[in-house]
């Protein structure tokens, strides 16, 4: 996705020593560059904050409000220079803004990112200081759980702003991967119906890259509607547990990209379509959760052209965000559970219209994206 692109300016701007004829001016900072970063990828806000009693280092960056306030997690962790931890922020939040303009949420997107200090002495003081952060940010930004954070820390900030969710007492959960996991199956299953004509997953052979949490939620769910399962991981643990649990069969990770299957669905690292793995597949679909899977837009054209149906990454991985979003809104696990549901139209409906204009899916989608969020 276009992501990958932006990300490319970032490394092209932090080598550009190798090449200062594209530079007017001979200092050019990693400041610099994060700026252009976050212009490129059409910015927004971004608010820091940092508290040397509690030892809260804070970023926010809230791409875009034209839909209405900018909801996206709370993730804290640990990152080796500052400027790591804006550029984490300012993608993921990107990220979001498109997430939730292709479900037709009305929220833009943003995330927070905390720097984990080495210390926390007061974990409380902690993020009641980041519950006010947000809310002097007066409603721009609805905080939630990711990687790092919880309920019991939603339920902190909650003490010093409205504006969070996944707190325990709006049934948040700690783990997003089955929420993460129903959308990519139910996007599964409008990708086999369009393309192989099947009303049912009984007999289809998915091949999963990735049995971490989403990548194993994934399996039992597709094991449970009668698929086959051919599933290939670096940790001999997690590939260990879907044996056991769901008797898959299993390979190894340069095994998976060959496997022939009806549907690869890549749930482990990004950028992992490329015109050598494209070329090796040996399947009709590709369907799957992990982030950012073309590690260029242009291999959605691949995709295309040798007929193999590409499900978009951003639209069937963003089960967890309808979820939050529809808590914070309605409080309503009905309504949040049928809109995950809904995620088979839509993407049916890219399919559809792929099929009827000769375009790749992720072309379709990411237009559909920008016309909402810029012409909303």
């Amino acid at each position: 996705m276009i992501i990958k692109e932006a990300s490319n300016v970032v490394k092209a701007l932090n080598n550009r020593a190798t090449r200062p004829q594209r530079f007017k001016h001979k200092h050019f900072t990693v400041a610099d560059s994060l700026m252009r970063y976050a212009e490129f990828l059409g910015y927004g806000d971004i608010h820091t904050k940092i508290d040397r009693k509690t030892g809260l280092k804070a970023i926010v960056a809230i791409h875009n409000l034209s839909r209405g306030p900018a909801i996206g997690g709370c993730r804290m962790a640990t990152y080796e220079t500052v400027d790591k931890a804006i550029e984490d922020a300012l993608r993921l939040g990107y990220m979001m803004s498109y997430k939730a303009a292709i479900n037709n949420l009305p929220h833009g997107g943003a995330k927070a990112v905390l720097i984990r200090p080495k210390v926390i002495e007061d974990r409380e003081a902690y993020f009641e200081k980041f519950g006010e952060f947000i809310n002097d940010l007066g409603g721009r930004y609805i905080t939630a759980v990711d990687s790092g954070t919880s309920p019991i820390e939603m339920d902190i900030i909650a003490r010093r702003t409205p504006y969070v969710t996944c707190t325990s007492k709006s049934g948040g959960d700690s783990d997003p991967s089955p929420l993460t996991a129903l959308g990519v199956r139910r996007a599964i299953q409008a990708a086999v119906k369009f393309k192989l004509g099947k009303e049912t997953l009984d007999g289809v052979h998915v091949a999963i890259q990735g049995a971490g949490h989403v990548g194993y939620c994934l399996a039992k769910e597709l094991k449970t509607l009668g698929a086959s399962i051919t599933i290939a991981d670096v940790n001999i643990k997690a590939l260990q547990r879907c044996i056991d649990d769901l008797a898959v069969k299993v390979c190894t990770p340069e095994e998976i990209f060959r496997i022939k299957a009806d549907v690869f669905s890549p749930c482990a690292l990004g950028a992992i379509l490329n015109k050598d793995t494209i070329k090796n597949l040996q399947v009709s679909i590709v369907a799957g959760a992990a982030n950012n899977q073309l590690s260029h837009h242009h291999y959605g054209a691949l995709l295309h052209e040798r007929g193999i149906l590409y499900a978009p990454d951003f639209l069937i991985n963003s089960g967890g965000l309808i979820h939050v979003a529809v808590i914070y809104d309605h409080g309503d696990m009905k309504k949040s559970m049928e809109q995950i549901h809904n995620i088979y139209h839509t993407v049916y409906d890219i399919f559809e219209r792929s099929a009827h204009e000769n375009l790749p899916t992720n072309t379709i989608a990411e237009r559909i994206a920008k016309d909402r969020l810029y012409k909303s």
